[in-house]
């Protein structure tokens, strides 16, 4: 008999938190704290595998840390990050060239776009060892490696984006709001996004979590009126999403739970 989708929802969500809280756990351990057989927890580690939530080990998992400026997320952030991602996919088509940043949504989305022969140009060194499609270039802008992110930055990365144009872009924020626009905690790389901001010829997408929707911070790269569409999670303030939608196109997506057959 199938699970509901809510119950999957539950289990994957408290298997996150024990890995967050416990770092390397092995299944039989997950086994016992969950009360559930030891199938079932290699049914969902697969899966948060293939989602890029988790990494397998022998015998056990630990949850991915994704880039440093969103540290380990919370298991409900994780799984909206991948919602927000999978749904900004949908609006790549086949032989599009597309900005994305170094924003951890923003990376996630290569591993969901099923279009083909796409182009990603990125500042994102990470890029290079994400999943994707094989068919999919990606093309790094190149400049001063900055970590622990390994964003690209600097004059190389603008004279370089500056001899491109994509169709759309897929940028990630740290925050965004009415007032502030779209802001970024990182000096160095507000220029970058700025360019990949306006050098587009179609739409121009931000994905955006709950944390940083009504947020600002110190660095402003673009303004409201230059942005396309917000896609961010239901979780999101709803005073905030309501004076967004005012100006732009705002989709709000649900927490990505997959492979609900168990």
């Amino acid at each position: 008999m199938k699970n509901s989708y809510a119950e999957v929802d539950m289990r994957r969500k408290k298997i996150i938190r024990i890995l967050e809280e416990n770092g390397l756990v092995k299944i039989n351990k997950l086994s016992d704290e969950l009360k559930l057989s030891p199938l079932t927890i290699r049914r969902d580690l697969n899966v948060m595998e293939r989602e890029n939530l988790v990494k397998r080990f022998r015998g056990g998992a630990a949850l991915i840390k994704m880039a440093a400026d969103d540290n380990i997320f919370s298991s409900t952030l994780t799984l909206h990050k991948h919602a927000i991602a999978r749904r900004a996919a949908l609006f790549v088509d086949d032989g599009d060239t597309i900005f994305i940043n170094t924003s951890s949504t923003a990376l996630i989305l290569l591993q969901y776009i099923t279009a083909k022969q796409v182009t990603v140009i990125t500042n994102n060194a990470r890029a290079t060892n994400s999943k994707h499609r094989d068919d999919m270039i990606v093309v790094l802008t190149g400049g001063e490696l900055r970590l622990p992110k390994e964003a690209m930055v600097g004059e190389f990365a603008i004279n370089n984006l500056n001899r491109v144009v994509a169709v759309k872009s897929f940028l990630g924020c740290n925050g965004i709001s009415i007032d502030g626009g779209l802001t970024t905690a990182v000096l160095q790389e507000a220029a970058v996004n700025e360019l990949m901001l306006t050098r587009v010829t179609g739409r121009k997408f931000i994905l955006a979590d709950k944390t940083k929707v009504g947020c600002t911070l110190s660095f402003i790269y673009g303004s409201i009126n230059q942005v396309s569409c917000l896609i961010t999670d239901t979780e999101a303030s709803p005073g905030e999403v309501g004076k967004l939608r005012g100006l732009i196109d705002v989709i709000q997506v649900e927490p990505l739970v997959s492979g609900v057959t168990d």
